[in-house]
């Protein structure tokens, strides 16, 4: 009798769909806002990888400003979304994140406008008006962050958006600090990245965004590997598609998401 019970539940068992045998992981996250701070943990991808997200400026310095249907845009807060958006994507794949500058109140959000503010802190601290300043307390943070975590896969990553000329259309750009060659590895693979998905998504148009050397004063003083991020002109309407659009901005965080992966795995 008792073996025809053990036989019946392990048949069920066997029948039984994976996420009722066990349930996936989770994890929270508060930066993300009340209707995303629980996410699923997918993956194992990353796992043992290591990240820094610094979106730039924030505080008292709102960065590149453009013009939208009469609104301003101010480069901070796009920014900040897609950091948020990116760090989401990492976590679900099993990464360890560290966001550098936090807005408690935010949170990941819709919309083509994103209200300018100046509660952005460096984790807690307030930010400096002061350019240098306010440049070497997250490059300090970030540092100091690197020296606790273990693991040999650890990368800071700088996101931006630029401010030229109105008629100027730019594809993203990634920069890596002189010398580094795995800063470089992994800018190319972003770049190869994001080639891939506008050859599927808009054929023919091509992708111009290239990847160089920057002397850069994030680049040059922090010390995991690291990649700067021109996510586009703040000031040219097609550009600006990419910023208020929140599929868009979902979709640079996956696709800057899948480069990283790529690397990752060609690190092993």
């Amino acid at each position: 009798m008792q073996k025809s019970l053990l036989t019946l539940f392990f048949s069920l068992l066997v029948l039984m769909p994976l996420s009722a045998q066990k349930k996936s992981a989770s994890g929270k996250e508060p930066l993300f806002g009340s209707k995303q701070a629980s996410y699923q943990i997918a993956s194992n991808e990353l796992k043992g990888a290591c990240f820094y997200l610094v979106c730039g400026h924030g505080g008292p310095d709102p960065g590149a400003i453009g013009i939208y249907q009469g609104r301003q845009l101010h480069e901070d807060e796009y920014a900040y979304d897609i950091v948020l958006r990116l760090g989401r994507e990492l976590l679900m794949r099993g990464a360890k994140v560290h966001f550098i500058i936090q807005d408690k109140k935010d949170g990941i959000r819709g919309g083509h406008y994103l209200a300018n503010s100046k509660r952005e802190t460096c984790m807690g601290q307030k930010i400096p008006l002061d350019q240098v300043q306010r440049l070497k307390q997250r490059c300090d943070l970030v540092d100091k962050l690197y020296k606790q975590d273990k693991g040999n896969y650890k990368r800071a990553i700088f996101v931006h958006v630029d401010s030229r000329s109105q008629g100027k259309q730019t594809d993203v750009y990634f920069y890596h600090a002189k010398g580094s060659r795995n800063g470089k590895r992994l800018a190319d693979r972003l770049r190869t990245t994001f080639a891939a998905k506008y050859k599927k998504h808009q054929p023919g148009r091509g992708f111009n965004g290239t990847v160089s050397e920057r002397n850069l004063y994030v680049l040059r003083n922090t010390l995991p590997a690291a990649v700067f991020l021109e996510l586009g002109n703040i000031r040219n309407k097609r550009d600006q598609q990419r910023l208020v659009l929140e599929n868009n901005r979902q979709a640079l965080a996956r696709w800057i998401t899948e480069g990283i992966v790529a690397d990752y795995k060609a690190s092993k």
